[in-house]
């Protein structure tokens, strides 16, 4: 038998994540809106001011890729106006049809309205990711009936797939905090009880994003304000740390620290509800309003370059923030609080990094800008404003202005400065059958702590570690501190904190979202899967459904007794597998098609498309789980190198050798096709400028016919159709095309 090592790996979250091919900072994507009303921009605002959220029925090339069907709406609040050319979108791929693009069924496009430099959203993002769940974005040139209407971000939608890729699970109570009406001179989102003790009291105030979750969230809301001491049973405290630490670091008071909006909670398999930022294009100080007292009537630049991370704890808030003060409310979560902010301002600001972030960020997109007619700012303000002030209907600070005298300040503020922060070498641990031991050398610091846990997704349990010669460390008091915690799990999740009196420090420094990792170098692993499978391999029902691909690393067959797949971190024993074994080097294909009566290796659960995860455990531990982003019809995601290796996006090898054909989407400009005669009868045809895989389906969204359809004309048999109303689709690896048919 092949030797089990234990590996020591600095994790991105816990969980190997796929690629998404839409939200990619790295390019410009491509949104061509058609619409067959010339006066669709009255139509919009006409749905905008009606208040509901109706859509308008239109067609769309995404990066060359043609969608029918589709609707439109405005979205957000203050960026719309009926008055403006530019108005931001809400695109629903699957309005009307079953679609996506790589995944992406939904894409949101902001206009920059407040934003000069046209890089606040996508770097404070950008900023945001490395510390916590938080959303992709990237630019989009958007052309309305073949006029270019302007550069615009598009922002990852924080819906049921994201919920999936980060969180394990999709099923919580999920609820977004935005009031319907914000109140400058309200409490608004702010989580405080003031509103009453019966859910019905709140429902102006936030908006519940899943089918329940009331019960749950007021749960929280009463534990915030009346019991903060039982807070962590039902909130992810170091989350929303960092929550507030990127919001007063980055500048972004169109948050909870302004006027408590704009967020989002989601409750997790441990019962504790995750914060999630969101719309962060007045970051960097494009919105300077809060209600704090110092600042009731807003502040200026200057005063934003000195604003005090404590604001809502050490002065007095005109509505109630309990978020705030109920968190931050030990000296110990003040320090690590600080620790945080230190974090982000060392890692991008202090350094230079982000300078560089956004020279190339404007390098990339400035010829477009130069040609946005439809723009707020001039070109001059655009590149003027990295660096300095521009002056509108408010002030908008140059970004590097701003950050690099925050910069100073922060780093000099006490808790955040590095003078006397403990320092914390890279923790060693080392797992044997019945146990896990770590050391690490720390400096300045009178109390450790080791952070662990053996269940992927579990909430991290904490030990002290001590210097004193028995704990695993070297000698008593020489600096080496241990700890030794009882366990069986095979992998195991760490990181380490140390204080005194005046500060804290994390090791890695953005804890808890990432951490250290002991693995065992897998024996059976997720090798392959195909979340959205139109022609690749049909099961033996000649259907084609999801598939996920296990492959044997080692040199002894292994039984799959007692081995589970699941999508759902909640339910790892959502489907077992029965008496099956693979032999060495040897594949096995799972049908992922809920449709477990098919036979022994089909699933109860499909695999979404748009992205989630997927989880292989053993007698309820998980031995292998990946996390992937938006999937495209017939391109899998695989290991490369066979069975060890990060995915990649390939051409699919199923129950074979991952060679590592790496799929290159070369889009189509104009994927088209017609259909003759339509209305049709009997013998129809079908011409068309691609080959690809045709889906025809009824108005109820069944399929009744698939088929393989060649560049050029193709005879197709329409006899045995009933009369009625048909969509017909033609897609291959980079493109899809729709049409509307009609059966006499």
């Amino acid at each position: 038998m092949k030797k089990i090592l234990f590996l020591t790996l600095l994790s991105g979250s816990g969980l190997l994540h796929g690629q998404t091919l839409f939200h990619n900072e790295a390019r410009i994507s491509e949104v061509k809106l058609v619409f067959e009303q010339q006066n669709w921009d009255h139509i919009l605002d006409s749905l905008y001011v009606a208040g509901d959220k109706d859509r308008l029925l239109a067609a769309a090339w995404v990066d060359g890729v043609y969608y029918d069907s589709i609707g439109v709406r405005y979205k957000g609040f203050s960026s719309v106006s009926v008055d403006r050319h530019k108005n931001p979108f809400n695109i629903k791929l699957d309005y009307i049809l079953d679609q996506s693009h790589f995944g992406v069924d939904k894409i949101k496009l902001g206009n920059v309205i407040q934003d000069p430099s046209f890089v606040r959203e996508i770097v404070s993002y950008k900023v945001a990711r490395n510390y916590m769940p938080a959303s992709l974005a990237n630019y989009c040139n958007v052309y309305i009936n073949k006029v270019f209407w302007g550069v615009y971000t598009s922002i990852e939608s924080v819906d049921r797939s994201f919920l999936a890729q980060h969180f394990g699970s999709s099923y919580g109570s999920f609820i977004k905090g935005n009031p319907s009406t914000v109140d400058l001179n309200g409490g608004n989102s702010n989580l405080s009880n003031s509103p009453g003790t019966d859910s019905a009291d709140y429902y102006d105030l936030y908006e519940l994003k899943s089918d329940l979750g009331w019960a749950a969230f007021y749960n929280l809301i009463d534990k915030l304000n009346n019991d903060p001491s039982a807070l962590e049973d039902v909130l992810n405290v170091d989350r929303t740390l960092w929550m507030h630490a990127l919001n007063y670091t980055l500048v972004n008071f169109d948050s909870y620290i302004g006027y408590a909006q704009n967020y989002y909670l989601y409750e997790d398999q441990n019962g504790q509800f995750n914060p999630i930022l969101w719309d962060m294009n007045q970051s960097f100080g494009s919105f300077r309003l809060t209600d704090a007292s110092d600042f009731y009537r807003g502040f200026t630049v200057e005063e934003a370059k000195t604003m005090d991370p404590m604001a809502h704890v050490n002065s007095f808030s005109v509505h109630p923030r309990p978020l705030i003060r109920n968190v931050i409310n030990t000296d110990q979560r003040k320090r690590m609080y600080l620790a945080h902010i230190r974090a982000i301002v060392e890692e991008y600001f202090a350094n230079g990094a982000y300078k560089n972030e956004l020279e190339a960020l404007q390098e990339r997109i400035k010829t477009d800008v130069s040609r946005d007619t439809n723009k707020f700012y001039s070109y001059a303000d655009f590149l003027l404003n990295k660096t300095s002030t521009v002056q509108d209907l408010v002030t908008y600070p140059g970004i590097t202005d701003l950050m690099d005298a925050r910069s100073v300040y922060l780093l000099n503020y006490k808790g955040i400065s590095p003078q006397g922060a403990p320092s914390i070498s890279v923790p060693v641990g080392v797992k044997s059958k019945n146990s896990f031991q770590v050391t690490t050398t720390t400096d300045a610091a009178s109390d450790v702590y080791l952070y662990y846990r053996d269940q992927s997704g579990a909430v991290f349990s904490r030990v002290v570690m001590r210097d004193d010669g028995g704990s695993g460390d070297n000698q008593a008091k020489d600096g080496v501190y241990g700890a030794v915690v009882p366990t069986s799990g095979k992998n195991i999740d760490y990181y380490v904190y140390a204080e005194n009196d005046s500060s804290g420090t994390f090791s890695p420094t953005n804890a808890a979202y990432n951490f250290y990792e002991i693995r065992e170098v897998k024996q059976l692993v997720i090798n392959e899967f195909c979340a959205s499978n139109s022609s690749v391999i049909a099961d033996e029902n000649e259907d084609y459904e999801d598939w996920i691909e296990l492959y044997n690393n080692g040199d002894t067959s292994i039984s799959l007794q007692g081995y589970t797949l699941s999508d759902d971190l909640n339910d790892l024993e959502k489907w077992s597998f029965s008496d099956t074994s693979v032999a060495p080097e040897a594949y096995v294909l799972i049908w992922a098609d809920d449709d477990d009566e098919d036979g022994p290796l089909h699933t109860n659960f499909k695999l979404a498309s748009g992205g989630e995860a997927i989880y292989l455990s053993y007698q309820g531990e998980v031995v292998d789980e990946i996390t992937f982003g938006g999937q495209t019809t017939d391109v899998t995601s695989g290991r490369h190198p066979n069975g060890t290796g990060p995915f990649v996006l390939m051409e699919a090898t199923p129950s074979a050798f991952n060679d590592g054909q790496r799929i290159s989407i070369t889009p189509l400009e104009s994927p088209t096709f017609r259909v003759f005669p339509n209305p049709l009868s009997g013998r129809f045809y079908v011409e068309s400028n691609m080959s690809g895989t045709a889906v025809l389906m009824n108005a109820q969204g069944q399929t009744v016919l698939t088929t393989t359809i060649n560049k050029g004309v193709n005879a197709l048999d329409a006899s045995l159709l009933v009369s009625g109303m048909y969509f017909l689709s033609i897609r291959n690896e980079t493109s899809v095309a729709h049409k509307k048919i009609i059966k006499q």
